[in-house]
């Protein structure tokens, strides 16, 4: 949700894209200054853990309950993945030592692939 707008869940949506520039900002600033750490982010899609089959239960959703119906045509569109390929992006990002400020997206129709974004001057 952090690289797409989301319907009813603007405050979610907007901490979402805050993470990502967040992180891109302060990569950036961590490879300038030589601080010999990386900072990546994992988006993944719907992933089938304990919470997203929790959604038909309005104690667990609050006030998103009403809009239960529309998340699970979302989950039915863009699928729902294993938890083992989100296990295997965030080993992706750790092993790989030229990983830094990017943004690992991971979906149910590409898999693991990477947000592109134009090249910056730093």
């Amino acid at each position: 949700k952090g690289l797409m707008p989301a319907a009813f869940q603007p405050v979610y949506c907007a901490t979402k894209h805050g993470v990502i520039g967040f992180t891109r900002s302060i990569a950036v600033t961590a490879n300038m200054e030589n601080y010999g750490v990386r900072l990546n982010t994992i988006c993944p899609g719907f992933v089938n853990t304990p919470i997203l089959q929790s959604i038909d239960k309005e104690e667990n959703m609050g006030q998103y309950y009403s809009y239960k119906d529309e998340i699970k045509n979302m989950m039915q569109f863009y699928g729902v993945m294993d938890p083992s390929i989100i296990a295997e992006g965030l080993i992706t990002i750790i092993e790989d030592d030229t990983l830094n400020g990017q943004v690992m997206k991971i979906t149910a129709s590409q898999g693991i692939h990477f947000q592109q974004y134009s090249q910056t001057p730093f």
